[in-house]
C-alpha cells in the first residue's frame, strides 16, 4: 500500500531528503493522537526502539486536566513515565504534513515493560488474542461523519462557536452537485488518506447541511481501529490547512444531525473463512453469528459508554434523525440499533449503529468484541428480529438515555470486568462520573437564556 514505511525504506527517504520528521504517537483515552516529533536521523538511532511520556496522558480529560482518583497515576504518585513502544507496522508517510512520517506506539509499564492494561490500544489487544486463541479475528470498517464548516477552527472559537457557516446551505445526502463544492477539501481527504496506508473506498454528502462520510475499506480489527484514529486526525489537520474547521462531535447543534460512528463487524476463520455466512441457515447466518449478535444485544447497556463517552453523546439518540434509540436488531432496518447487512451472502455482517464519531475505536471495538465472545461463549439465542419503526416500539430495550446511566451499566458490568479487568473497568467508570461531574457543576448558555430575566 502506498505510505507504508519500514525502517529500511524510512532511511532511504530521508537520505533522499523527502523525510525529515517522525510522528511518534500513543492513542489517548479520547481517542487522540499524543506523542512527539522526532527528527529522523534521532528516531532511526534509537528512537524507533522506545520513546517516554507522562503517564497522565492517560488519565486525563478532554480538556487536558489532571483528574484525581486514579489508581494508575496521581500527584502523589508523582506522574511518572509510560514507555511508547513504536510498533513498526504501523509505519507510514503523512503526505499532507511536508516531509513527515508516523508511528503508533503501544503504551507499556516503565519498569515491567508489560502493556499498560488500560492503555486503549493494549485493551483491543487483548480482546483480539482472545479470538485468536478460539481461531478466529474480527474484520471490522468504521463508517465516520463529520460536519465541515468555511470557517477555520480559530474562527470559530472566537465566535464561541455560534454562528458557523456550515459548507453547504442544504441537505446534501448523496448529492454530486454540493459536494463538487467542497471537493477541494474532500479530495484532499480522500488522497491524503489513501497516501497515508489507510485505503478509502469513498467520500459523501451525509443527511445534513454541511455534513460528510469518510468510508475506508474493512480490516482487521486492531488496524481498523488505529486507522480510524488516524482518519480523525488527518481531516482537522487537512481541514485546517485549506482554512476549514470540521468537528466530530456526536451532536454540534440542537438543530442539526447528530454524527455517527457505525461499526460494521464480522468473524473469520484466520485463514481467511467467513465465519458468520452458512448457505443453509435464515438469512445466511450461522449460529456463531446469531450467538455473537445475541450478546451484543444481552451487554447492549453495559458497552455504551464505549460507543458514546460524553454528556453530548447523548443527545444524538433522537427518533426520527437515523440514530437509534433502541438496542435490538433487525434486517437493512436503519431505525434499529444493529442491523443485518448482506444478508444471504459471504458478506454478511453486523452494523452497530449504537456509536458516534466522538467514540474511542480501539475501546469501541474491544467492548463489541467482548460483549460477542460472550454470546458465542454462553451459546446465547438470539431473539427474534424486530420489524417495523424501532422509534415507535413499546417495551423494547432502549439504549441508556445518559452518560449517567451508561456509567452505572458500565460500573455493574461482570462481563467487561472478567474481559477487561476490574481496574481497567474502574478505571473508564472513573472518567466517566468525572465528566458528568465536570458537566453537573457547568452552567450553560441555555440555563442562562432561559433563566436569566425570567426566573
Amino acid at each position: 500500500m502506498a505510505g507504508k514505511l519500514t525502517l529500511e525504506s524510512l532511511k532511504a527517504a530521508a537520505e533522499a531528503g523527502e523525510i525529515d520528521t517522525v510522528l511518534v504517537a500513543l492513542v489517548d483515552m479520547q481517542g487522540r493522537l499524543m506523542g512527539k516529533r522526532f527528527h529522523v536521523d534521532f528516531f532511526l538511532e534509537s528512537a524507533f526502539e522506545e520513546t517516554h511520556s507522562c503517564n497522565y496522558l492517560l488519565a486525563t480529560d478532554m480538556e487536558m486536566f489532571t483528574v484525581e482518583g486514579y489508581r494508575a497515576t496521581s500527584w502523589s504518585a508523582g506522574y511518572g513515565d509510560y514507555t511508547m513502544k513504536p510498533d513498526l507496522s504501523t509505519m507510514r508517510r503523512i503526505p499532507w504534513l511536508e516531509g513527515t512520517a508516523l508511528v503508533l506506539c503501544d503504551v507499556l509499564d516503565h519498569h515491567t515493560h508489560e502493556d499498560v492494561p488500560h492503555s486503549p490500544r493494549a485493551i483491543l489487544k487483548k480482546q483480539v488474542a482472545r479470538l485468536e486463541a478460539m481461531g478466529m479475528k474480527a474484520m471490522m470498517a468504521s463508517e465516520l461523519e463529520f460536519f465541515l464548516f468555511r470557517d477555520t477552527f480559530e474562527e470559530a472559537a472566537a465566535k464561541g462557536y455560534r454562528g458557523l457557516e456550515r459548507i453547504s446551505a442544504y441537505n446534501e445526502d448523496y448529492h454530486i452537485f454540493q459536494t463538487t463544492k467542497e471537493e477541494d477539501v474532500m479530495r484532499a481527504i480522500r488522497n491524503g488518506l489513501n497516501g497515508a496506508d489507510v485505503p478509502v473506498e469513498n467520500s459523501k454528502g451525509e443527511a445534513d447541511a454541511g455534513q460528510e462520510e469518510i468510508n475506508v475499506r474493512y480490516t482487521d480489527a486492531l488496524t481498523m481501529a488505529d486507522r480510524h484514529a488516524i482518519v480523525k486526525n488527518g481531516c482537522k489537520e487537512i481541514a485546517w490547512k485549506a482554512g476549514r474547521a470540521v468537528s466530530f462531535m456526536a451532536k454540534w447543534d440542537d438543530n442539526a444531525a447528530g454524527n455517527s460512528s457505525h461499526v460494521h463487524q464480522s468473524l473469520w476463520a484466520l485463514d481467511g473463512k467467513p465465519q458468520f455466512f452458512d448457505p443453509s441457515g435464515e438469512h445466511g447466518m450461522s449460529e456463531l453469528m446469531r450467538h455473537y449478535m445475541a450478546g451484543l444485544l444481552a451487554h447492549a447497556g453495559e458497552i455504551t459508554y464505549f460507543l458514546a463517552p460524553y454528556i453530548n453523546s447523548y443527545k444524538r439518540f433522537a427518533a426520527g434523525t437515523f440514530a437509534p434509540t433502541k438496542a435490538i436488531w433487525s434486517f437493512d432496518n436503519r431505525t434499529a440499533g444493529y442491523r443485518v447487512c448482506g444478508s444471504d451472502t459471504k458478506a454478511v455482517r453486523v452494523e452497530c449503529r449504537v456509536g458516534g464519531a466522538d467514540l474511542n475505536p480501539h475501546l469501541a471495538f474491544a467492548a463489541l468484541i467482548a460483549a460477542g465472545i460472550d454470546g458465542i461463549e454462553n451459546k446465547k439465542e438470539l431473539e427474534p428480529a424486530f420489524v417495523g419503526d424501532a422509534y415507535e416500539g413499546e417495551g423494547i430495550r432502549e439504549i441508556p438515555k445518559t452518560l449517567r446511566d451508561a456509567a452505572t451499566a458500565l460500573d455493574g458490568s461482570k462481563m467487561l470486568r472478567a474481559a477487561f479487568g476490574d481496574d481497567v473497568v474502574d478505571h473508564y467508570v472513573h472518567a466517566a462520573r468525572w465528566e458528568q461531574s465536570e458537566y453537573d457543576r457547568r452552567v450553560t448558555d441555555w440555563e442562562v437564556r432561559r433563566g436569566f430575566e425570567r426566573a
